[in-house]
C-alpha cells in the first residue's frame, strides 16, 4: 500500500484535518468522516483539560479511528510553545506535536528562530515534532538537523484560502528534501490547491479552514479527500511532457494503410 509514514507510524490517508471554525461539533465529526483523514489536529489551548465533565471537542473525536495530533496554535514564543506541548502530553493527548511558533500577529507567519529552538528542546524531551514553517529550504534543513519528524511548509498565510503562492519554493523543497515527509500546511482554499500540492510530490496536506468555512463543509471535505487521492495518483503516474505546439491525439503514423 502507498502509505504515509511519519516517525515509523503508517497512515493510509495523506490528508490531515483540523478541528477549528466549524459551526458545531457534530458538523466537525461529519467532515472528519467525509475527509477519510486519520490524523486530526487539536489546539491544546482549545481543549478543556482541567474539567473533563464539561463538553469538549475531544468528545466528538473517536480515538479508535483517529490519531490526535496536538498543536501549539497561538503560541508566540518558543517557551510558550514548549510549555503548551508539555501540557498536551501530560494531559494524555500525545507525545506528537504540530509545532507552531508564530512571529507576527497579522500574518501568522512562523518565527523561524523560535521554531528551531522549540524543535531542538522538544525532540530532546522525546516528542515527535512536526513544525509548521515557511517555504524556506535552509530553515527546513535546520529543522531536520534538529530532529523534526516532518517539515510542514505553508502554501499561503493560515486561513487565507489563497492556495499555493510560491510554487517555485515548494518545488525546490520537494526536490532537495527526501529524508522526512513534506506536508503542505496552511493556506489551501479548495480541492485544486490540494491536487497541485500532491502532484508536486508532497507527502500530505494538512488543512482546516478550507473545509470548515465552505458553504457545504461535508461536500468540501469529500472533495479534499478525492483531490489528495487524484493528486497522488497523478504524481506516481508521471505526467506527460509539456509541448509548445499541438500533437495529434490520434496520429496517422503507424496506422495500417497510412503509407499507401
Amino acid at each position: 500500500m502507498d502509505t504515509l509514514n511519519i516517525a515509523g507510524r503508517e497512515f493510509r490517508s495523506r490528508l490531515l484535518i483540523g478541528t477549528g471554525k466549524y459551526r458545531s461539533f457534530p458538523e466537525m465529526t461529519r467532515c472528519h468522516q467525509a475527509s477519510g483523514a486519520e490524523v486530526v489536529t487539536v489546539a491544546v489551548r482549545r481543549v478543556n483539560l482541567s474539567d473533563r465533565s464539561k463538553e469538549s471537542l475531544l468528545d466528538y473525536i473517536d480515538t479508535s479511528n483517529y490519531f490526535i495530533l496536538p498543536n501549539t496554535a497561538a503560541c508566540f514564543t518558543a517557551e510558550d510553545a514548549i510549555r503548551t506541548a508539555r501540557l498536551g502530553r501530560e494531559a494524555g493527548l500525545s507525545n506528537w506535536v504540530k509545532l507552531e511558533v508564530i512571529g507576527d500577529e497579522k500574518t501568522l507567519f512562523p518565527d523561524n528562530a523560535g521554531l528551531l529552538e522549540a524543535t531542538r528542546t522538544l525532540v530532546k524531551e522525546g516528542f515527535v515534532v512536526l513544525p509548521y514553517t515557511t517555504d524556506d529550504l535552509i530553515n527546513a534543513r535546520r529543522l531536520i538537523d534538529a530532529g523534526a519528524a516532518a517539515v510542514m511548509p505553508l502554501a499561503a498565510p493560515i486561513g487565507s484560502g489563497l492556495g499555493i503562492q510560491n510554487l517555485t519554493n515548494l518545488r525546490i523543497l520537494r526536490e532537495m528534501i527526501t529524508e522526512v515527509p513534506l506536508i503542505v500546511d496552511a493556506g489551501v482554499g479548495t480541492a485544486s490547491d490540494v491536487a497541485i500540492a500532491m502532484e508536486l510530490g508532497y507527502d500530505g496536506v494538512l488543512l482546516n479552514t478550507a473545509v470548515a468555512a465552505a458553504e457545504d463543509p461535508v461536500a468540501m471535505a469529500t472533495a479534499m479527500k478525492l483531490a489528495v487521492e487524484a493528486g497522488r495518483y497523478a504524481y506516481l503516474a508521471g505526467r506527460m511532457p509539456k509541448k509548445l505546439y499541438a500533437s495529434a491525439s490520434s496520429p496517422m503514423t503507424g496506422v495500417a494503410g497510412s503509407a499507401a
